[in-house]
């Protein structure tokens, strides 16, 4: 690659970060930039004209060069020759192919010839809010005309491909002095001589769009505040959204189970409020970066925000039949023979006046995603209705895009989900040891997890360790403290939408023999593991059951639940404990789908938080070794000879929880490497 390339690649690069990592500029993943230049062609020695320009499925904020694709501008450009036109146009993506110069580099994307075919050296595609509002205007192209002038022209509604390049190519020639364009129902583009001016010309029309909106548009673009659909309190908003959450992931979950997000922004609060809430959300989307994550249009709750649960749950449910139905009509009214498979009916975005908005996907990433674009949406909605009257592209045209059929190849090429995809783990004691071993391999898996622990420092680093706030979070919860029980398992709700799976695991231990142990000492070891084990499958049960989509309850128990040692009179009692509440669970919860299983590992020294806190120098002195040969004691104890570590025991735990034992309940599994006195009789 020469200086020139790499200036080239560097300066696009570098433009495309600034322009990305800006939500006013453009939303996660949407539009996308490109440059020329030249480069020389190792085969035949000879400079060749090259496209540099963001492939398909990344996103500009954090765009690197392998998501670029390169291709070699003179055959591009000759696909005009062989174009068979705009009923065929999407046999053009495939040719792109045949453009690429090198090896690597991401697919090029449907939006490759807006970016070759245009005579510019820089070109950016983007999805502002204030450019959309403009574009999805009622009367849009009378607003850019006034708004700016000649320096930006008008391109009406075109779905996204190979002709939608050619036009706005003719546009950019026939119009010298234009800088870029609005098109109608879905963004801007902008193009400049060097990458700087590019870049200036994309934030003119951004920031003059928005300008003429803040000048212009009306105070009250959702119209009057509905009386009893105003905001609670924050409080009392979450403590809702908690109690709601559920039943929500229900309606959002009954094709597949969805990971769900929670906002309550102001713009969003807005909205629910306004007069024009129920209008808006029939019209739905436009922008297709919108639609394809948030369906064509949400599932809104039409009662004020001081509704009982009850009532609001009631009325979910006869919401969500309708919300079905329609769907349903909706694709077979522009489904043709060719046309994929309904991808479920369900919606993506639930809206509820005076509490918030839940977005749900496949995973919490792609669920947060769905609510940041819902709230782009909102935004061009109260752009549009500002200044005019928001109308969205046509519910046939929103069909193509949803059942394209190179937006279904894209879905099929997706990897195979992992085996705790889209599941939602509780682990308590999980900042050290077993439990973080546990929430550590959960998420490995695809689940989200939430870190408990009576640390809470040490429960967000934990978190931190495991992977972003998309995959884990930390909280402090005292298990023994009904109140902080049920706010973990309402944290668990807020942060990804639901619960799935719970893991008791914390836990301590007192080394003590009979005449030793105290009252306390009794006491709190099983107000640890014993109630807090209840009072935590308690909590999380009832969520569960609220949801209808079965889960999971693992109760990290002991091999000394089943073996009589010495000196461990309350450890082992409230172990055993522990090991009954699996049977009488399993019992009790089968009915609703909820697997309740136990695991009772045995001599796991190392990284546990309980050996670390003195327990291990107790049962080392009792056996008469050194507290740092403990573990290699225990293993040599086994039938196995191996020494069980942390891991270990988070294998059990993800075995037992995924869908090959999916017909395993009341099951205690023992992970001690072979105690014979243990085996379960």
């Amino acid at each position: 690659m020469s200086d020139n390339t790499n200036t080239t690649v560097e300066q696009l690069l570098a433009r495309s970060n600034r322009l990305g990592s800006d939500p006013k500029n453009t939303n996660y993943a949407g539009g996308n930039t490109s440059a020329k230049g030249s480069e020389i062609d190792p085969v035949t020695g000879e400079s060749v004209e090259l496209l540099w320009v963001k492939g398909s499925g990344g996103d500009l904020g954090t765009l690197t060069e392998k998501g670029l694709a390169a291709l070699r501008l003179d055959r591009m450009r000759a696909l005009v020759d062989v174009y068979p036109g705009v009923e065929r146009e999407d046999e053009m993506v495939a040719a792109f192919d045949y453009c690429l110069h090198g090896k690597g580099g991401a697919a090029p994307s449907i939006d490759t010839a807006m970016h070759g075919l245009v005579d510019a050296a820089h070109v950016d595609h983007l999805h502002p809010d204030s450019g959309i509002a403009i574009a999805t205007a009622e009367d849009g192209e009378q607003l850019t005309k006034t708004i700016f002038g000649d320096k930006i022209v008008w391109v009406p509604w075109r779905r996204p491909g190979f002709q939608l390049g050619l036009d706005i190519a003719e546009v950019k020639d026939a119009h010298p002095d234009a800088i870029g364009t609005i098109l109608g129902g879905h963004g801007i583009t902008a193009w400049g001589t060097t990458s700087d001016e590019a870049e200036a010309n994309s934030k003119w029309i951004i920031d003059t769009a928005q300008a003429y909106l803040d000048q212009h548009g009306s105070a009250t673009p959702f119209g009057g505040v509905v009386d009893g659909f105003t905001a609670l309190p924050a409080d009392e908003r979450r403590a809702k959204a908690a109690a709601l959450a559920p039943h929500l992931r229900k309606v959002a979950s009954r094709d597949k189970a969805m990971v769900g997000h929670f906002s309550d922004t102001d713009v969003v609060l807005e909205l629910l409020a306004g007069e024009k809430l129920g209008p808006l959300a029939e019209l739905g989307t436009s922008c297709p970066d919108h639609f394809l994550r948030t369906k064509v249009k949400p599932l809104v709750l039409d009662l004020p925000a001081t509704a009982p649960v009850e009532d609001a749950v009631a009325r979910l449910t006869e919401l969500h039949e309708a919300y079905r139905a329609d769907y349903q009509a909706y694709y077979d009214r522009h489904a043709t023979a060719d046309s994929p498979a309904i991808r479920g009916a369900d919606p993506a975005i639930i809206l509820v006046p005076g509490v918030g908005m839940f977005s749900y996907g496949k995973n919490k990433q792609t669920a947060r995603v769905a609510g940041e674009f819902y709230t782009n949406a909102i935004n061009v909605m109260r752009g549009a209705e500002a200044v005019s009257t928001y109308a969205p592209i046509d519910e046939s045209e929103k069909f193509r895009i949803e059942y394209w059929a190179l937006e279904e190849a894209k879905l099929q090429r997706m990897p195979k989900p992992r085996s705790h995809a889209g599941r939602i783990a509780l682990v308590t004691g999980a900042a050290s040891g077993i439990g973080k071993a546990i929430a550590t391999r959960l998420a490995a898996e695809g689940a989200c997890v939430v870190i408990a622990d009576l640390d809470a420092d040490k429960a967000r680093a934990a978190a931190e360790e495991i992977g972003t706030a998309d995959v884990a979070v930390g909280i402090q919860a005292d298990v023994t403290d009904a109140a902080q029980v049920r706010a973990a398992v309402d944290a668990t709700l807020l942060a990804f939408g639901g619960i799935d799976l719970l893991v008791n695991n914390a836990g301590l231990s007192i080394s003590k023999p009979l005449l030793e142990t105290s009252e306390k000492d009794w006491d709190l070891q099983h107000d640890v593991m014993a109630k807090g084990s209840f009072l935590m499958a308690q909590a999380a049960a009832k969520a569960m059951i609220d949801q209808e989509l079965g889960g999971d309850i693992v109760y990290i128990s002991s091999k000394n639940s089943v073996f009589a040692g010495p000196n461990n009179i309350a450890y082992s009692a409230v172990k055993a404990d522990q090991a009954h509440q699996v049977r009488l669970l399993a019992a009790e919860l089968g009915g609703h789908g909820i697997k309740v299983n136990g695991i009772n590992p045995d001599g796991v020294v190392r990284g546990s938080g309980i050996f670390a806190g003195g327990w291990g120098a107790k049962r080392a002195a009792v056996y008469g070794v050194e507290e740092n040969e403990l573990g290699e004691f225990y293993a040599q104890r086994t039938l196995l000879k191996r020494e069980v570590l942390p891991e270990h025991v988070a294998n059990a735990a993800a075995l037992i929880t995924s869908d090959e034992f999916s017909h395993t309940t009341g099951l205690h599994i023992p992970v001690d490497a072979g105690v014979a006195a243990a085996f379960l009789r």
